[in-house]
């Protein structure tokens, strides 16, 4: 999965560089969470409190100094009590009313692109909100758990399904779980866990993200 950001473990250490946001269809994500908090007339301590973010590595994501992964964002959101494709998605609006028989597509090739040191992150549906479970097309690029700062973990569940490559699952319960092309697993986000490929190409996985 992709990885926590150091901003999940508080500032007992500071990452070795940071990250710059990938945002192909310019969506500002230090600036929409800049935004939100000033709305809200939160503090930076405020923040820390809802969401378990410190304070000082939210103000970075802010000015864009450090990379948000997909758990950090889904921790501002629960936190925030606002949709997580909100927060990712170019469209800030979208479909918010959710009113019986609503759908979404997405075509290949789009959708709210999020990219980290580890994933390329692809949300899908993205304009679709006030639903639980949020569909994400990933390539995970890492080929080691140590090329996470810190292992991911939420109040979610999580399908995944491998597209293309080869994918190992590895969690602090079980054994490094390797999938391969049509393989799948459904599990427990609250245990800690991350991704990483194997073999010369990049597993390319489609997930499911649930909020419990």
């Amino acid at each position: 999965m992709p990885e926590l950001s150091w901003a999940e473990h508080g500032d007992t250490a500071e990452p070795p560089e940071p990250q710059r946001l990938d945002e192909p269809r310019g969506v500002d994500i230090g600036a929409r969470l800049l935004k939100l908090r000033k709305s809200r007339r939160l503090t930076l301590q405020d923040i820390s409190a809802l969401t378990g973010v410190s304070a000082s590595a939210f103000s970075k994501i802010e000015r864009n100094e450090l990379s948000p992964t997909i758990s950090t964002m889904q921790r501002i959101a629960h936190g925030l009590e606002v949709e997580l494709a909100t927060l990712l998605s170019a469209d800030e609006e979208g479909t918010g009313y959710a009113f019986s028989g609503r759908r979404s597509i997405s075509r290949a090739g789009s959708g709210s692109k999020h990219a980290t040191g580890t994933c390329n992150n692809v949300l899908l549906c993205a304009d679709l909100k006030n639903k639980r479970a949020t569909p994400i097309l990933t390539t995970v690029t890492a080929r080691s758990p140590e090329e996470y700062p810190a292992w991911a973990k939420s109040e979610a569940e999580i399908f995944v399904m491998v597209m293309e490559g080869t994918l190992v699952v590895h969690s602090r319960l079980y054994e490094p779980l390797e999938l391969n092309k049509g393989d799948s697993v459904y599990y427990d986000a609250t245990t800690e866990h991350t991704w990483t490929s194997k073999g010369p190409t990049n597993a390319v996985v489609l997930w499911v993200l649930v909020d419990l």
